[in-house]
């Protein structure tokens, strides 16, 4: 018994030398290579062969029973062949291990394909079985254990390997379960673990001898049923070393201990740390984890694999992930403390990062916005240079034409008509069909009806043949009563006195609304056939609403501008501007107050002005930038509840006494008091498609400022429009002059009755050159329109002319006016009063006798400068001209008489100038609203909603007609 002790203690020593050996083998591993079905290890410093063979020395010299011959018989005896499933698993550590020899490749491949000498693991249940737990199930069954007998393997034998042959379904009961895979952590380390041989088998001993007889295969009749799980308990993070279940765990693992320590020590901390006061180990899950530990883990592992070996994991788990539990256990106020010291020098630092990448971003900012200030300072700096170099080149030149401007005017010229509405940008964002109402100055090309001038005309638009052979055929004929040949040649150099050129810039910018001046500025193709065609000639150019880049154009082209410099201009035209000029020329202006910009300074001015003129019925408000009515709006005082009472007060009192603030201090106040919900409720604006409300209207107002003034306190007022040229040579011109004729709004005049039946001429003349002498004072030369009203005084029963608005720029009036002109060959009498045209001589003359000077008739016209009509699209224009025609509606040259007609587009077609001459005012009125009738009827589709202004004009020349019939009558009455 002793000597068997003995050579179990022997083999057991034997054991941990190999264990030692292959311990510090793991480090030296380099290199794992494969070849073609044969799995080679390279490793370096490999002596551990001979503590193998005093190994299998030991193990050979103990008795082995041979199976009995029957069972021999009956099973067939075949050679061990490794597992393949355990070679793959060895790849990829092979590819660590060192490289070695062929023949050490072969052996060390050999070894780990075997099984392991101390002991077999059952793979099926994911236990340890040892050799007395199969002895004793066999023994309870009455089995035989039988054991293999020493064969070679490949030549294995010559190497010194000796391998154990058994009975194939006895080895391949035991190969399966060693082979079957088990559910441990996902690592390296752990795969490491399952191909090395690192296999802890429980002991009921501290014998080898027991160990060493485990290796013998059983049977599958030989495996026990229940295989004990070795649990132990840990409490409150200690293990107790003398409970009998960890003597028990300890004993049976005993030669791998060292490793189990290290992973229970970790336990025991972890659940130390955590304040865990119970915790149930299972002992092979915890033999199993040192392997892992042991195999490649550099540091210790995360907490969720060590508590993987705990029966109660889940409750430990669910008591660790509580917030703050860490700080109840062991070191948990210096954890709690370091803790708290990274987190408030991680928020030192965050702070002190986000400041500086704050001011990392706040410098960058800096910088750009400072490079971008500099380089738009040199830009600005540039163009007010490059400006302002224009603005003195233009002032020279101005002085040169008006030193000039008698001695240009007898001698051929070339006039640049370029009709731009230089409005401001926001302005013309919001403008509709801009290029449309850029080109409804188009008869300006009638200026060639002086046969000392060229045209040479820019347009807004790309124009249609249709529009071009009109505006031919239509300039040929000048109204003139020369003969045939005559005729013919004036009309072939009338052809050739004109020039139309669109910008190319046109189909660069469609849709930017820019007025016509920019286009033409960056149009350098047309500057260039400009410069061209006005070389060697006296030129100037005549432009529309005035902009600084008209400057740009001029200086481009080295031509003077008949016209005023752009800021001069932009400060007169405004409403409360033109007040300030008509207060200079000393004219009667109706009361009111320009420049107010805020509400407090409206009310107040309003109630002044209501209470110094009580006989007011009507008040109204002009925008500065706009024109028109579009930014005109009206309140009436009716709707105030103590307008009769202010009557009362004002009659009680008398003109005489009215005067005195004391007086009207009382009516002021009241007046004060309601006027604020007064225009909240019963203002509006002129024309609802601009603003839509009063709020809106008074939201601009108060930003860009305007004008307060009082409505003709009269039933029957008329206005008119005078168009002024003021001379460079300081001399001023009526061009035109016509009563104006409105359409839906009373407040928008559409067309105009030319001449003027008003106003007295010789009173218009007067009041037109102190308007003009009081703009020359201001340095504005240039086309000037001039807006008048007239009406009866009911008080003094005398006729009031009032100047209301002046636009410093080429009227539509004018330019229509141009093509009557043209049409009638004839002039317009402003002073007179009279539009004289030479009429066609009807007796014929003898070749001998001298032709008699053509009589000259008064002839009356009916302009409409911008009649517009939604259907009007749906016909081209020669068609349109074919339909007129078989309506009679035309032009006779002979009479110098009928309706002729200006069109602006060729696309979209809906709006048209029409121009009605006749020898009285009531048979021009009459006819032009007959024809427009006919228009109307013959171009309307049925339930068409088109926008038209076809309508209101008729309306308005039937209410002409009928007041004037009724003037005739009471006329003819006290004759009678």
């Amino acid at each position: 018994m002793s000597e068997v002790v003995k050579k179990e203690d022997k083999s057991g020593a034997v054991s941990v030398r190999v264990e030692d050996d292959l311990r510090q083998l793991k480090p030296s591993l380099e290199k794992v290579t494969v070849s073609e079905g044969r799995t080679t290890l390279n490793t370096q410093a490999l002596n551990i062969r001979k503590h193998a063979e005093d190994c299998l020395k030991t193990v050979n010299k103990q008795q082995l029973v041979l199976p009995p011959i029957e069972d021999l018989q009956k099973k067939t005896i075949s050679k061990w062949t490794p597992c393949l499933e355990k070679i793959s698993d060895v790849k990829k550590q092979r590819e660590n291990l060192p490289g070695a020899p062929a023949g050490e490749q072969d052996k060390l491949a050999l070894n780990m394909c075997l099984p392991n000498k101390r002991s077999i693991r059952h793979q099926k249940s994911g236990k340890l079985l040892t050799d007395t737990h199969r002895k004793r199930a066999n023994e309870a069954k009455g089995d035989r254990i039988i054991s293999g007998s020493v064969v070679n393997l490949q030549g294995a034998e010559s190497k010194g390997h000796h391998i154990l042959v058994v009975p194939k379904e006895d080895f391949w009961t035991d190969s399966k379960s060693t082979c079957h895979e088990q559910p441990v952590c996902k690592t390296k380390a752990e795969s490491t673990y399952l191909r090395a041989d690192k296999d802890c088998t429980p002991t009921e001993t501290p014998a080898f001898a027991t160990t060493s007889k485990s290796m013998v295969p059983r049977s599958p009749q030989s495996l026990p049923v229940d295989i004990p799980r070795y649990l132990f308990t840990i409490r409150s993070g200690q293990v107790d070393p003398m409970a009998a279940d960890f003597c028990h765990f300890k004993q049976c693992f005993v030669l791998c201990w060292s490793s189990v320590v290290d992973v229970l020590e970790a336990l025991q901390k972890l659940l130390r740390e955590f304040a865990v006061p119970l915790a149930k180990v299972g002992g092979e899950r915890l033999v199993e984890l040192s392997h892992v530990w042991d195999s490649g883990w550099s540091k210790a592992p995360s907490a969720m694999p060590v508590l993987s070996v705990l029966e109660n994991w889940e409750e430990v788990s669910e008591l660790i992930s509580h917030p703050g539990q860490r700080y109840k256990g062991e070191g948990g106020i210096e954890a709690a403390a370091i803790h708290i010291q990274s987190s408030w020098r991680r928020y030192l630092a965050r702070t002190a990062y986000l400041c500086h990448c704050r001011r990392k971003w706040a410098a960058g900012t800096i910088a750009i916005s400072w490079l971008m200030h500099a380089q738009l300072c040199r830009v600005r700096k540039a163009l007010q240079a490059r400006r302002f170099s224009q603005l003195e080149n233009s002032r020279s030149r101005a002085q040169h034409l008006a030193a000039n401007w008698k001695r240009i005017q007898s001698f051929k010229r070339t006039i640049i008509h370029i009709p731009s509405l230089g409005y401001s940008q926001g302005k013309r964002l919001n403008l509709r069909g801009s290029d449309i109402l850029q080109n409804i100055q188009m008869s300006r090309l009638c200026d060639i009806r002086d046969e000392n001038v060229e045209v040479i005309y820019i347009c807004p638009q790309h124009l249609g043949n249709d529009i071009l052979d009109y505006y031919t055929s239509l300039l040929k004929c000048d109204g003139a009563t020369d003969g045939a040949d005559t005729r013919t040649a004036r009309a072939s150099s009338s052809v050739r006195r004109y020039i139309i050129l669109t910008p190319e810039a046109v189909d660069y910018f469609p849709t930017h609304n820019m007025c016509l001046s920019t286009l033409l500025k960056y149009s350098p193709q047309t500057l260039k056939h400009i410069r061209n065609l006005i070389q060697g000639k006296h030129a100037y150019i005549v432009g529309g609403i005035a902009h600084v880049d008209d400057l740009a154009v001029a200086d481009e082209l080295g031509l003077p501008i008949l016209g005023p410099e752009p800021a001069i201009a932009q400060h007169y035209s405004t409403k409360s501007g033109g007040r300030r000029i008509f207060v200079g020329a000393e004219v009667d202006v109706p009361p009111g107050q320009g420049d107010i910009y805020s509400l407090n300074q409206l009310h107040e001015t309003l109630a002044e002005l209501m209470t110094q003129n009580t006989d007011v019925q009507r008040w109204l408000f002009k925008i500065d930038s706009e024109d028109g009515s579009h930014g005109t709006a009206y309140c009436d005082t009716c709707h105030l509840s103590c307008y009769k009472w202010a009557l009362q007060e004002y009659h009680r009192y008398g003109p005489e006494l009215w005067n005195p603030k004391c007086i009207q201090e009382t009516v002021l106040l009241r007046y004060l008091d309601e006027i604020p919900e007064w225009l909240t409720h019963y203002a509006q604006p002129a024309k609802t498609s601009c603003y839509p409300n009063w709020a809106c209207f008074l939201k601009t107002f108060l930003r860009q400022g305007g004008v307060v003034e009082a409505y003709p306190p009269s039933n029957s007022v008329t206005c008119l429009t005078v168009d002024l040229l003021l001379e460079p040579g300081g001399e001023v011109t009526m061009f035109s002059c016509g009563d104006q004729l409105h359409g839906g709004c009373k407040l928008e005049a559409i067309g105009s009755i030319v001449p003027q039946s008003s106003v007295h001429p010789e009173t218009l003349h007067s009041i037109c050159t102190r308007v003009g002498r009081a703009c020359l004072q201001r340095r504005i030369v240039g086309y000037v329109s001039v807006d008048l009203v007239s009406f009866l005084d009911h008080n003094t029963m005398e006729k009031k002319v009032w100047a209301v608005d002046l636009d410093i720029t080429y009227s539509n009036q004018l330019a229509m006016t141009q093509m009557l002109l043209m049409m009638t060959g004839g002039t317009l009498n402003c002073r007179t009063g009279c539009l004289e045209a030479p009429m066609p001589i009807s007796e014929k003359c003898c070749e001998h006798q001298i032709v008699p000077k053509a009589p000259v008739g008064n002839l009356c016209a009916v302009i409409g400068n911008h009649l517009f009509h939604y259907d009007l699209s749906m016909l081209y224009n020669k068609v349109f001209l074919m339909m007129c025609k078989a309506h009679g509606i035309r032009f006779n040259k002979k009479t110098k008489q009928g309706t002729v007609f200006a069109f602006f587009d060729s696309s979209k077609r809906s709006s048209i100038g029409m121009i009605t001459v006749s020898e009285d005012l009531q048979r021009a009125l009459a006819t032009f609203a007959r024809h427009l009738s006919v228009i109307h009827q013959e171009i309307s589709i049925p339930k068409s909603q088109g926008e038209t202004n076809f309508m209101e004009v008729i309306k308005e020349i039937e209410d002409i007609l009928q007041m004037t019939q009724n003037k005739l009558q009471r006329e003819a009455k006290p004759a009678s």
